[in-house]
């Protein structure tokens, strides 16, 4: 399964980044290979719909989920719409620890949105 974590620097021992839309980077990763890339994220200075934009950005990797620590509003709508997957980690991790967590079945996939949204900060 192809996953994005959204991330600080362009690492898989780098932190994830609590925000999704407006996170400096995402890392891809390949959940059968553990090939992955790190891209930085267009929508980090975005004026407004970051969250959309990352997911745009996100859909042409053939990106299957994403793991991230919050959900706002407009992300979950997009990412719905775009069938990709979500879940959510509760605890500051590295994006190396969130992907070993995904597999081993330690979260939980959301539906909804997790916080209110940024909607522009």
């Amino acid at each position: 399964m192809k996953i994005a974590i959204p991330a600080s620097a362009p690492s898989l021992d780098a932190p994830m980044d609590s925000r999704f839309g407006r996170s400096a980077y995402f890392i891809l990763v390949d959940t059968d290979t553990m090939q992955w890339e790190a891209h930085e994220n267009p929508a980090v200075h975005a004026s407004g719909g970051a969250g959309l934009q990352a997911v745009q950005f996100l859909s042409q990797f053939g990106t299957q989920a994403v793991i991230s620590c919050d959900f706002g509003p407009n992300a979950t709508t997009a990412l719905s719409a775009a069938g990709i997957l979500m879940y959510q980690c509760n605890s500051p991790l590295t994006v190396r620890e969130a992907v070993s967590q995904l597999s081993a079945g330690q979260l939980h996939q959301v539906h909804n949105a997790t916080n209110p949204g940024h909607h522009g900060k």
